[in-house]
């Protein structure tokens, strides 16, 4: 069967990269190869640049209310095709249908965020800061900016960074992941329809040669980037080295604690959410679950019976609790895993090595897994595995959860399901992690609140969406005035 290449868009039109090597695109609940990507050049990331170095000073000239009514209609335009766009994510990343959607859902309240612009891009000023002298800060766009973004949300984390650039009067170049491509392919046509001016906004596809492309390319002023701890780092580091602005989201050891106060049957929902919704594949799931003294026993029975209910499939299939994960090769680096914590001493009390799903011999399916009996130190308590392993490491009071949080060496997120405030004010206070939640096992910020980690979870200042993100695609320019 013919599979569809997927194609660059730059400058307004879709075209066909310089690359001469492809990879696959796999549907991962019955491994068919769906699509080809092109592992494209650097000589496509310099075309892009260059349309959008082009557009950029005509698009910086455009009001900024004149902007957000592109975003307006684009909003609109998604709405009009959230389905398709749900399906396609799913098709391709394997994400159950309403993970999908919700992620769809959050893509577009991040475009709806940033037509905000009036406001929140607005500077500042003082008058007599000496004797007939003003002072005014006027925030103004920076020229083009990039985006590397994950195979995990392929709809959603482009456009935690791509509006507020546009909206501030920025032009920008996105690389998919290279595993993920259709999704933002999807997106780019209905954006294509909107009618954006020519090289405003451009996407290539490819691997490490177009990532090292635009990590040095001269005309990209900021690279924003979401992904592993160790490739975060170096994108920070190699933007730091040729003065690039850069957002670079790493890695996460995510641990999740239920204190013996806590209301174990309304929880429960959420801590599965958080342990497997999206099949262990995000940044904010659950790794570490912690019970805190003797709540251990009946936490452990009721989590591991819930888990064992998880019903696996095709994300499409409206009735699957939990997807394959994402490819063939990232099913056994989480076998691994397993392996590594049974070599190690750990207790696995639910094993799913041997998942099978009926009529889907080929999919890349790992069951939920729970390891008992874990140790800080152990390899699963401290790599960020990726998948549905939990690893159960037992605390005697809250500060012992704190400790354990604090030596990850990530600081993502953390949470705590609890019914004392004083003992949830003393967690929030004290743990690393930037974004905490109290009886909720996803702490994910909504669009208007910044997104991002701490320690070796995120490299540079500036987080994702929010209000902050306007100071990242700015340059605050002060003019202090006299006329005499």
């Amino acid at each position: 069967m013919t599979v569809p290449t997927m194609r660059n868009y730059i400058n307004g039109e879709w075209v066909e990269s310089a690359a001469t090597t492809f990879g696959d695109v796999w549907n991962p609940a019955t491994g068919e190869k769906i699509a080809r990507v092109a592992y494209g050049t650097r000589g496509d990331v310099d075309q892009a640049v260059a349309a959008a170095t082009a557009a950029f000073p005509e698009w910086r000239a455009t009001p900024p209310l004149t902007r957000a009514r592109y975003l307006f209609r684009l909003k609109e335009a998604f709405e009009d095709h959230f389905e398709e766009i749900a399906r396609v994510l799913t098709t391709e990343q394997g994400k159950v249908i309403d993970e999908a959607r919700g992620e769809v859902r959050r893509m577009i309240e991040n475009v709806e965020h940033a037509t905000g612009v009036t406001t929140l891009m607005c500077g500042y000023t003082l008058e007599d800061i000496a004797k007939d002298i003003d002072c005014t800060g006027h925030r103004q766009p920076l020229g083009v900016f990039a985006a590397i973004a994950p195979y995990n949300f392929p709809a959603m984390v482009p456009w935690w960074f791509l509006p507020y650039a546009l909206v501030c009067g920025n032009t920008f170049v996105l690389k998919p992941s290279e595993q993920v491509p259709m999704t933002q392919t999807k997106v780019f046509e209905i954006l294509d329809q909107v009618g954006f001016p020519e090289g405003v906004v451009n996407m290539v596809h490819g691997s490490r040669e177009v990532v090292n492309g635009i990590l040095d390319h001269p005309d990209i002023a900021g690279v924003s980037f979401v992904g592993s701890s160790p490739t975060a780092k170096y994108i920070y580091e190699r933007c730091g080295a040729t003065g690039k602005r850069v957002q670079a989201l790493g890695g996460a050891k995510n641990i999740v604690a239920v204190m013996p106060d806590a209301k174990l049957d309304p929880a429960m929902p959420s801590l599965i959410t958080s342990f497997f919704g999206c099949t262990g594949q995000r940044c904010l799931s659950g790794s570490i679950l912690s019970p805190v003294g003797g709540v251990a026993d009946e936490l452990i029975a009721k989590f591991t019976a819930a888990a064992q209910a998880v019903t696996l499939g095709d994300g499409l299939n409206e009735k699957t609790g939990m997807g394959p994960v994402v490819s063939a090769a990232h099913r056994q680096r989480v076998l691994g895993y397993i392996e590594k914590g049974i070599a190690e001493g750990a207790k696995l009390i639910l094993d799913g090595r041997s998942a099978k799903v009926k009529d889907l011999p080929n999919g890349f399916f790992v069951g939920p897994t729970i390891f008992d009996d874990v140790t800080p130190d152990m390899t699963i308590a401290r790599e960020e595995i990726f998948g549905p392993v939990v690893s159960i490491v037992r605390c005697k009071n809250v500060g012992e959860v704190v400790d354990l949080i604090n030596t990850r060496g990530f600081a993502n997120a953390a949470c705590l399901y609890t019914s004392s405030g004083a003992v949830a004010r003393e967690f929030k206070y004290r743990v690393k992690p930037s974004m905490v939640g109290i009886n909720i096992g996803i702490a994910a910020p909504m669009s208007f609140f910044p997104f991002g980690g701490a320690g070796q979870s995120m490299f540079g200042d500036i987080k994702g969406h929010g209000q902050e993100i306007f100071q990242f695609f700015t340059d605050t320019k002060v003019v202090i005035e006299r006329w005499l």
